[in-house]
């Protein structure tokens, strides 16, 4: 039941898309939904406007201002064209990357999008068809552009699909910039003030011209090409799930020498209502299944996947019992990183300016491991924008060997600046040869890490409130977080609490208070307790849910213990899911 007050005003919002600036398609849906005695999705679709968030403009397609439609679309688009034209007024054309995935939609919100920087004078280079995310933000900074858009939703489900806003650096949109594009939006008044018409001669396709260079400068990652020729075979499996990475992702990877690619074909099938799966996330068991099921065919070495806009990887593996296994996304990160830092290291490249990037929520043996490499290690927000922003400021001060976080994303690369699967997937394949190479499995590898560095083993937990009613119960989750901070965690005291929001660490054994270095703010707490366990809390900048993420540590003595290890690591953090009232 809604209050009348707010019936009121999405009531007025949406008959202002009854009038004739909008299609006929749209003013029908929006009257059905005035029309319906259940208001529910009258209210969900306009009682607010999209937001940028860490992963930019993201909603359920359909009529209204909380729905992605090419009014939505438009309003973004006019209001960083504008921003755009105050920001690089001296600049005789601004110019800007315009991309997309394979979801419904998302090629006529693309030509949305081009239509309207060019109508406002702004050259647009329009990919010719789906393509990477990364790959978009790459063509961003090998052609000299002020901006981009690239249309996509990542892994969400097939009704979503979004906007990500990139800036001159080829990383997302952050402050100042974020605040002053949503401004100019919100100057809009009314749809007429959106240029839909577009100047062709503005409108320059792009393709090949962009992917062969891209894969080239991919390649040049490579730290061991002598393993992967003589680990050329090396059985890979690899599913693109339906998304972008169908069309370059494997030329990648063979690019890199490894030249037994073997297919998933039901989902090489490039679709926005991704048949063969519930979600497109490769995080998820489900959409993994069918690649799973390949590699047991086949005895595979790795099995690889990419999400649809082929910036996120999915990873699986043999475990100690033969069994193929997803690996979480801290395990992804521990893998890169340790290689990237031990690889670096056995090739005698580490000159002492090397540093790393993970996000706050992601695994603390990464720490552990660049300090005892004497490599500098950097923490920020989760979001890949934040890691840009660190490569960003570091840029002439040191050297990047790679960033990450928990939620699936590594980039090994600076001439990108967003994560990106066709870089980490094929430098996942040369991991898994270097410790073939040494007779060792990408399992026994990670295990050995745990052995040396000390065992961890991570959860994440996102609990689902959708709509203004969800909105408004994990805004109190967090009040209630908070304002009544846990006093200990499975019977280990809370040591220190950071509230990112105030940028405040409180230490609970003295009641010391110091300030935390971050460049914002930011709605995250996190708890540390005396045995080592870390908790997390952030309310989603995309979706609508809340995540926990839940870390605990111990040592590992022996290959032989790492099951019992994983068994008393999952009792444990079932106790403190309990605890917290997310069981």
């Amino acid at each position: 039941m809604f209050d009348e007050k707010l019936l009121q005003e999405v009531t007025a919002k949406a008959q202002t898309w009854l009038s004739d600036s909008y299609d006929e398609k749209t003013r029908a849906e929006v009257q059905a939904m005035l029309d319906n005695e259940d208001k529910t999705e009258l209210v969900e679709s306009f009682y607010k406007i999209l937001e940028f968030g860490t992963g930019g403009l993201r909603g359920i397609m359909g009529a209204g201002c909380n729905r992605m439609n090419i009014y939505t679309v438009g309003s973004a688009t006019q209001g960083l064209a504008n921003y755009l034209k105050e920001a690089f007024k001296d600049l005789e054309q601004i110019s800007v990357v315009v991309g997309h995935d394979v979801r419904n939609n998302s090629r006529l919100f693309a030509e949305t999008v081009a239509n309207i920087f060019s109508a406002n004078g702004i050259k647009v280079y329009l990919f010719e068809g789906p393509r990477p995310t990364p790959e978009v933000s790459y063509a961003i900074r090998r052609l000299g552009c002020q901006s981009g858009v690239n249309i996509t939703a990542s892994h969400n489900p097939k009704i979503y699909n979004g906007y990500k806003a990139y800036w001159d650096d080829g990383a997302q949109v952050v402050a100042p910039h974020d605040v002053n594009i949503i401004n100019h939006v919100n100057a809009i008044e009314d749809v007429k003030d959106i240029k839909f018409e577009g100047n062709p001669d503005l409108i320059q396709t792009i393709g090949e011209d962009v992917d062969a260079p891209y894969i080239e400068d991919i390649y040049t990652l490579s730290l061991s090409p002598e393993v992967n020729k003589r680990q050329h075979d090396l059985k890979i499996v690899y599913t693109p799930i339906h998304g972008v990475g169908r069309y370059i992702v494997p030329r990648s990877i063979e690019r890199w020498g490894f030249d037994n690619v073997i297919h998933v074909p039901e989902q090489d099938v490039m679709s926005g209502d991704f048949p063969t799966v519930d979600s497109p996330n490769p995080e998820m068991p489900s959409a993994m299944s069918m690649a799973i099921k390949k590699a047991e065919e086949v005895d595979a070495d790795v099995v690889l996947a990419s999400d649809p806009d082929a910036d996120r990887i999915g990873l699986v593996i043999k475990n100690t019992k033969g069994k193929y296994e997803l690996v979480n996304g801290n395990q992804i990160q521990i893998i890169f990183l340790y290689y990237l830092m031990e690889r670096n290291r056995e090739l005698g490249l580490l000159k002492g300016d090397e540093y790393i990037v993970k996000t706050i929520v992601t695994s603390e043996t990464i720490a552990r491991i660049a300090k005892k490499q004497n490599i500098k290690l950097f923490d920020c927000y989760t979001g890949f924008k934040w890691i840009a922003t660190v490569m960003r400021e570091m840029e002439g001060k040191g050297r990047y060997l790679g960033g990450g976080e928990e939620s699936y994303g590594f980039l090994p690369e600076t001439f990108a600046r967003d994560k990106d699967s066709v870089s980490s997937i094929p430098l996942m394949c040369e991991i898994a040869a270097w410790a073939k190479d040494k007779g060792m499995t990408l399992n026994d590898l990670f295990i050995n890490v745990y052995i040396n560095y000390g065992y961890s083993k991570e959860r994440g937990i996102s609990v689902v409130r959708p709509g203004k009613s969800g909105a408004d119960e994990i805004a109190q989750m967090m009040v209630n977080f908070r304002e009544n901070p846990q006093q200990a965690i499975d019977g280990s005291p809370v040591t220190i609490v950071k509230d990112f929001l105030k940028l405040e660490q409180r230490n609970m054994l003295t009641g010391e208070v110091t300030k935390l270095d971050m460049p914002v703010t930011s709605n995250v707490l996190q708890y540390f307790t005396q045995d080592g366990t870390k908790v997390s809390i952030r309310p989603s900048g995309t979706e609508p849910k809340i995540k926990f993420y839940i870390e605990v540590h111990d040592t590992l003595d022996k290959a032989e213990n790492y099951d019992a290890k994983n068994e008393w690591a999952d009792q444990k953090i079932d106790r403190i899911c309990q605890s917290l009232g997310i069981a």
